[in-house]
């Protein structure tokens, strides 16, 4: 019969006292006699651990300071776990007493109800106070986290003032005209781009010109011009003319049925709403763009009007003369298809970005050199890039972040918002450049250029976008709707934003 060496006796009864020392742990009792007890156990189960770790230490592979570091750290676990336990048994040891009092005086409370309801208020107090004790450990390193995260400005400050309500499939892109008189217009997967009363919600003229979806509407800045790209590979500049309808005190200023939609889809019924169907249209554009080989996915004029650029899946930005209709430069050196372009307000510059997680910029402020830059900011396709009035470009990115670039100095960006979505086309207000970041998950968010959270604009099942929200345009010269959205559900949304309000509150 084999004999138990020596080492393995006195190993298993150290496992014994460690396993003694884990059953006494288990143990609630309150009184005194109980508490010192179980002091004097945790201090020799503690001495028979360390015992026993030094004893491993001989046999571990890991260097010495590494294997002393480990032991003091969960030295110091032990002992906040120690803590905690004592300070449990103090609680529960104050909560008996407090039962005891409560007990004794309870010939003057009618019933137990009130007493046992005062002792679970006690009790859920103490355990509170626990709790407490253990977030304030992971506060600090969450701070940063926790405070971008600020409540939803109330509906005073964001209020849905008009749905604009007609295409047959869901909107891409929305702008509002620079030059008088002042409509919004929607370009559409359904073909078609429409220009809308602002006020009334009318539709005004609806143009029929494209053969693909439109998938971007940009206006001339002094003219009545409306530039639109598509998925039949070509841009189109096309004149509009629209009389604005006169006001009229309407009682119902929402779309007709809308309380009766859920969060889920429209009918089709809503391409059949009287207005898009009785509206003036238009089909033959006055200058098309060819020279794209792949879907024009966006377009934009240049700083006065004379040449307009345009952003295709075949990897290439081509920049146009207004005149001739001549292509001038092909801006190529993106590696995927681009999915937008954007131009300075008051500078030849132009910004295009792509799905290769890149966004250029082009500079075309002299002409006989044509500079380009390329920033890798994002780790994930560049939804947009647009520029501020200043010196400032904001890209956006399916990565879910938002970030702020100063155009002196590109090398890294000087602010960067972190959201829960992917952010799709957005933009910045010409004063006080607020960002409004749409987001794949039906919210759209402004925040302002620090990357500082101001509201969320309300969303329900009976008003706000139902599914994704594709682009934001702010019109801050009218002052019934500032800022519009429009998405996958078919709409267009009129916001007003009281701006000033809301940067108090910020």
């Amino acid at each position: 019969m084999p004999v138990e060496s020596s080492s393995s006796s006195g190993s298993r009864q150290t496992k014994q006292k460690r396993k003694s020392h884990s059953l006494s742990i288990r143990r609630t009792n309150s009184t005194e006699q109980d508490r010192s007890g179980l002091q004097r156990e945790l201090l020799e189960g503690q001495s028979c651990d360390n015992l026993d770790s030094f004893g491993r230490m001989e046999d571990s592979k890991l260097p010495l300071s590494l294997r002393t570091n480990l032991l003091d750290l969960f030295s110091q676990i032990e002992r906040e776990f120690e803590n905690l336990y004592l300070e449990n048994i103090e609680l529960r040891r104050e909560i008996e007493s407090l039962n005891d009092r409560l007990a004794a005086d309870g010939q003057a409370v009618e019933g137990t109800d009130l007493a046992k309801g005062a002792l679970k208020t006690k009790a859920s107090h103490s355990t509170s106070q626990l709790s407490q004790k253990l977030k304030t450990t992971y506060k600090a390193s969450t701070s940063k986290i926790v405070s971008s995260f600020k409540a939803t400005t109330s509906r005073a400050v964001c209020q849905l003032v008009k749905e604009y309500v007609g295409h047959r499939d869901g909107i891409w892109d929305l702008s509002a005209t620079r030059a008088q008189p002042v409509v919004l217009g929607t370009a559409s997967a359904d073909h078609t781009a429409m220009l809308w009363s602002i006020e009334t919600g009318k539709c005004l003229l609806k143009y029929l010109g494209h053969q693909g979806s439109v998938n971007s509407i940009k206006f001339h800045p002094s003219e009545q011009m409306a530039l639109t790209a598509s998925g039949d590979q070509t841009a189109h500049i096309w004149r509009y003319m629209v009389q604005l309808p006169t006001p009229q005190p309407v009682a119902d200023t929402t779309t007709p049925c809308e309380d009766d939609v859920d969060s889920s889809d429209k009918d089709d019924a809503d391409g059949d709403a009287e207005g898009p169907n009785d509206c003036p249209s238009v089909r033959v554009p006055t200058t098309t763009l060819r020279s794209h080989q792949g879907v024009v996915i966006a377009a934009d004029w240049l700083v006065g009007g004379k040449q307009v650029v345009t952003a295709s899946w075949d990897r290439a930005a081509n920049l146009y003369d207004v005149e001739t209709s001549e292509l001038v430069h092909s801006l190529t050196g993106h590696d995927q298809e681009l999915t937008h372009c954007c131009t300075h307000p008051n500078q030849r510059l132009v910004v295009t970005s792509s799905r290769d997680t890149t966004f250029r910029l082009w500079d075309f402020r002299d002409p006989s050199i044509h500079s380009v830059n390329v920033f890798q900011g994002h780790t994930d396709t560049v939804t947009s890039a647009v520029f501020t009035v200043g010196d400032n470009v904001v890209s956006g990115s399916d990565d879910r972040t938002v970030k702020v670039w100063d155009l002196k100095n590109m090398r890294s960006p000087i602010a960067t918002i972190r959201t829960d979505s992917a952010v799709n086309r957005i933009s910045v207000s010409v004063t006080q450049k607020i960002i409004a970041l749409p987001h794949d998950n039906r919210q759209v968010r402004l925040f302002d250029m620090s990357g500082v959270r101001l509201a969320r604009l309300p969303r329900s099942n009976r008003q706000g976008h139902r599914r994704m929200v594709c682009c934001s345009a702010w019109c801050e010269d009218n002052a019934a709707c500032n800022l519009f959205t429009c998405g996958f559900d078919r709409q267009a949304i009129g916001w007003n934003i009281n701006i000033p309000a809301l940067l108090q509150e910020k």
